[in-house]
């Protein structure tokens, strides 16, 4: 019997590191998958449509949106954001587990819709640290740089309703404890059972 396919929600503050730690986890563990979102923002220097994010026009989106064709989506710092139904429920199928890289608002539209997952929330190991990671990574306006200050205090107050919180201050500390959690989720009693039940009459 094949088992169903494990979605892990990563949320964290604008420079926490998640979209950092979630590629790094994507390479130890080969049958983990990244979820692609949409998104109206552009792309940044590197990004991939289709592998990064599908970069889609305003018109599209809310095309989407209208059609319910999210299982969440927000609008953070101006640019829309969302995961298709699609994504989640072909992969959970065909049991292949997925991390998913999304804010606040989007995990928390995924819980109140009762959309299993595992919840983990990224904490930068200070406020003083968040500014300098957003200011050295020379992406973003000074404007922007305030904006996401401003919003980090909000989202981090949301971290008390997740499964775990990892603070990202020694990245491979932090990437281990992703790791940990990811294995500890595969061994849990109900997907064991799915596995082996039959074999050992559980």
């Amino acid at each position: 019997m094949q088992r169903q396919g494990i979605l892990f929600i990563v949320s964290a503050p604008s420079g926490a590191g998640k979209t950092t730690l979630c590629r790094e986890v994507l390479d130890i563990f080969p049958g983990l998958r990244h979820s692609v979102s949409f998104t109206t923002r552009a792309p940044r220097n590197g990004e991939v449509h289709g592998r990064d994010y599908f970069f889609v026009s305003k018109d599209e989106f809310e095309r989407m949106v209208r059609g319910g064709e999210f299982a969440e989506w927000a609008e953070v710092h101006g640019n829309c954001y969302g995961t298709a139904l699609r994504t989640l429920a072909e992969s959970r199928e065909k049991g292949i587990d997925l991390i998913l890289d999304i804010d606040c608002q989007g995990a928390l539209q995924l819980k109140e819709k009762q959309v299993a997952g595992v919840n983990i929330f990224i904490l930068p190991p200070s406020y003083s640290e968040l500014r300098r990671r957003l200011e050295g990574r020379d992406s973003d306006k000074p404007d922007v740089i305030e904006t996401r200050m401003n919003n980090a205090a909000a989202e981090i107050s949301q971290a008390r309703w997740y499964d775990y919180i990892i603070v990202n201050d020694q990245f491979p500390k932090a990437v281990e404890e992703l790791r940990s959690i990811i294995i500890a989720e595969h061994q849990r009693t109900a997907l064991m059972l799915a596995a082996v039940g039959n074999e050992f009459k559980l």
